[in-house]
């Protein structure tokens, strides 16, 4: 049964929302003379999917890296949970239970679609030397095998395990990062334009899968150009325009304000509304 979408918050840029899973106060990053981020404030609210929209170069994927650790802000805050991520590193950011996926997927072609899954298995006790001195690491790897498998059947791709990931098609490869990312049981998933480049025929697939992550009570995030699929899944939008959150609200309410209009759908006028 599919969350319901949120309401009784205003739509206006850095609305504070009454359950957010993730907060971000005073975002800054810049590149010399060049501002890519500055959010005043930004609350992603729990149990739904956030759409992030804007154009090229408006800060979308800065502002993922550097929410999962794979960049530095100049200065601000984030925090998921309660909890602050500054200063964390990507992995400890993904065993906090923020994941992300990249637009250019980040298959490890020599290896197995299995072996895919297994290398992102949470508590692998084998790593340690105690772990793998004691023998215990053999009963986790059985389990991670199994739920990995289970994984791979629930987004299709459970017949092809022993292929190698070089192999599949630029829309298995984004199934298998989304399965992958979900070895790591998180609460929120961040997806990197997860639609682009992908076939029509994929492409609903991929988004019922989207939404599948959010009915099993995950919260997503995901970067999209494509309206269509915004007005489609999204419970909530962001618009950004030169580092800076310039709208956020429902999909209709977003799709029909000037800002977002002027900064970003003005050559798709009536394409959504």
């Amino acid at each position: 049964m599919a969350a319901e979408r949120p309401t009784g918050i205003a739509a206006e840029p850095g609305v504070v929302k009454p359950d957010p899973i993730l907060r971000i106060d005073g975002l800054r990053r810049t590149f010399g003379g060049l501002t890519a981020v500055q959010i005043d404030h930004l609350d992603i609210q729990r149990g739904t999917i956030t759409s992030l929209i804007g154009p090229n170069g408006a800060g979308k994927t800065t502002l993922f890296n550097l929410l999962t650790g794979f960049d530095r802000p100049q200065e601000g805050d984030w925090r998921l949970n309660g909890g602050p991520l500054v200063g964390i590193p990507s992995y400890r950011v993904a065993r906090k239970g923020m994941v992300r996926t990249f637009q250019l997927t980040k298959s490890l072609a020599r290896l197995t679609v299995l072996e895919n899954m297994l290398v992102a298995a949470k508590d692998q006790v084998g790593e340690s030397f105690w772990g793998a001195l004691a023998g215990r690491w053999r009963g986790i790897e059985s389990a991670n095998e199994q739920k990995a498998r289970a994984s791979l059947e629930r987004f299709g791709l459970g017949h092809m395990a022993g292929e190698y990931a070089g192999s599949l098609s630029g829309g298995q490869r984004k199934l298998l990062e989304m399965a992958r990312a979900l070895m790591v049981e998180p609460e929120l998933v961040m997806l990197d334009e997860p639609t682009a480049g992908v076939n029509p025929a994929l492409t609903q697939s991929l988004l019922g899968h989207i939404t599948g992550l959010r009915d099993m009570g995950m919260s997503v995030v995901f970067i999209e150009h494509d309206m269509d699929v915004v007005q489609e899944i999204s419970d909530w939008v962001v618009c950004m325009s030169q580092g800076r959150v310039i709208a956020e609200g429902p999909p209709l309410t977003v799709a029909r304000d000037k800002a977002v209009i002027d900064a970003y759908l003005g050559e798709h006028h009536g394409t959504i509304g």
